[in-house]
């Protein structure tokens, strides 16, 4: 007996409406009585040649209105979970080609050199010969970066790759040859192919090899140091569409505004008024501080870890609007606080519907109203949701 696929699943399998579940399936696909797969209208032709092996993607088959619905669905099932209910907006999409940051791995093993991401729940590295995701910036000094490291890595090491003003910022996560024949390949390398820093860490933090001048990120027409290897919203798209919900959320705010888990300021350095920035990243902070006070900005900064010593309900009650971006794992004590609070206004940014869910719930419980979810697909055809969304109280 055939089946549909109705929905397409957290992890990324497809599942019928009785429960049967099938790997690499689109909503409206059959799935026949011996579980073979036969395409429906939303399974299109994955464009890399290296899916389904090679675990950059997972979601390839799906065409861009079933993956915009798993990730509605994604955000829609963990606040069902919670009994959490709010309007879901459509998701805003980023294209093909725009990831300007990526964490690669790369191992040099009898003579060979292999560098691309890692096999779906392996260790096993996938030699990337195309990618549809990385901007092409980033994927043309793949290239020449499998060379130099065929010459100068000694064993396996991470590749972090970012995008940022001067060019690219990479930093080597491994150990490389010593030698006055390696130390001139790196500056040749760094030199012909347009990379603004290159860093190496073997294990004692990273050591800046090159920097012709100081490497920066621009954050709300404000150049900020850019730290190595530091977090960057994946997409040029994704960050404006976060940013412009976030703007939203806090359009009839008055006041000051209180930044939490602040980064490099993608949000604080996007807002008017008076912010006050906190973040737990020493590296960070201070870099966001160097960046506001060249620009004049009026914000003020604090090295504060959020989750041993998240602002209290007191604190939080003397902004008039509060933006919080957390890792992972949620806010759960910062939450509590908050939900404590006469905060007017909070704008909640997630890259994990559990936990935001989770959070949602104790801010709904603590007396606020969920008004809006804008989801934001910027690791596109990945399982991987973020989100945008207002608290009012």
């Amino acid at each position: 007996m055939s089946d549909t696929i109705v929905r397409v699943a957290a992890r990324g399998d497809g599942v019928t409406a009785n429960g049967r579940h099938a790997r690499f399936a689109a909503p409206g696909d059959t799935l026949t009585a011996d579980n073979a797969v036969v395409p429906g209208p939303h399974h299109q032709t994955p464009p890399c040649r290296h899916f389904p092996e090679c675990g950059g993607c997972q979601l390839q088959h799906l065409d861009d209105a079933s993956y915009a619905d798993f990730l509605v669905d994604r955000i829609a099932g963990a606040l069902a979970a919670q009994n959490v209910r709010a309007e879901i907006r459509a998701p805003l999409l980023s294209p093909p080609r725009t990831r300007r940051r990526a964490t690669l791995h790369a191992e040099v093993k009898g003579g060979a050199i292999k560098l691309g991401f890692s096999a779906a729940a392996s260790h096993e590295i996938i030699d990337v010969k195309e990618c549809h995701v990385l901007t092409p910036a980033l994927f043309a000094v793949l290239t020449p970066l499998r060379k130099l490291l065929a010459r100068t890595l000694k064993g396996r090491a991470r590749i972090h790759l970012t995008e940022i003003d001067q060019g690219i910022d990479l930093l080597i996560e491994g150990t490389l040859s010593e030698s006055l024949a390696v130390a001139e390949a790196l500056t040749q390398f760094c030199s012909d192919h347009a990379i603004a820093r290159l860093a190496v860490d073997d294990g004692l933090g990273p050591e800046t090899r090159w920097e012709p001048e100081g490497a920066t990120i621009t954050l709300g027409d404000v150049p900020v140091p850019f730290p190595a290897a530091s977090f960057l919203q994946a997409t040029r798209e994704g960050e404006a569409s976060l940013v412009g919900a976030v703007r939203e959320a806090l359009a009839t705010a008055s006041g000051a505004t209180a930044d939490l888990f602040a980064g490099l300021g993608t949000f604080a350095l996007a807002l008017p008024g008076k912010v006050y920035a906190a973040e737990a990243g020493r590296d960070a902070i201070l870099a966001l501080q160097a960046g506001a006070s060249r620009a004049g900005r009026s914000l003020f900064t604090e090295h504060r870890d959020l989750f041993r010593r998240p602002l209290t309900s007191a604190e939080c009650s003397r902004f008039g609007a509060v933006v919080l971006d957390p890792p992972r794992a949620g806010a759960r004590e910062q939450i509590t606080q908050l939900a404590g609070s006469t905060v007017p206004v909070i704008a909640y940014v997630s890259c994990n519907p559990s936990s935001f869910a989770r959070d949602a719930d104790i801010l709904c419980k603590g007396g606020y109203r969920l008004e809006w979810v804008q989801p934001v697909g910027q690791f596109r055809w990945s399982t991987h949701a973020e989100l945008a969304a207002l608290f009012r109280r």
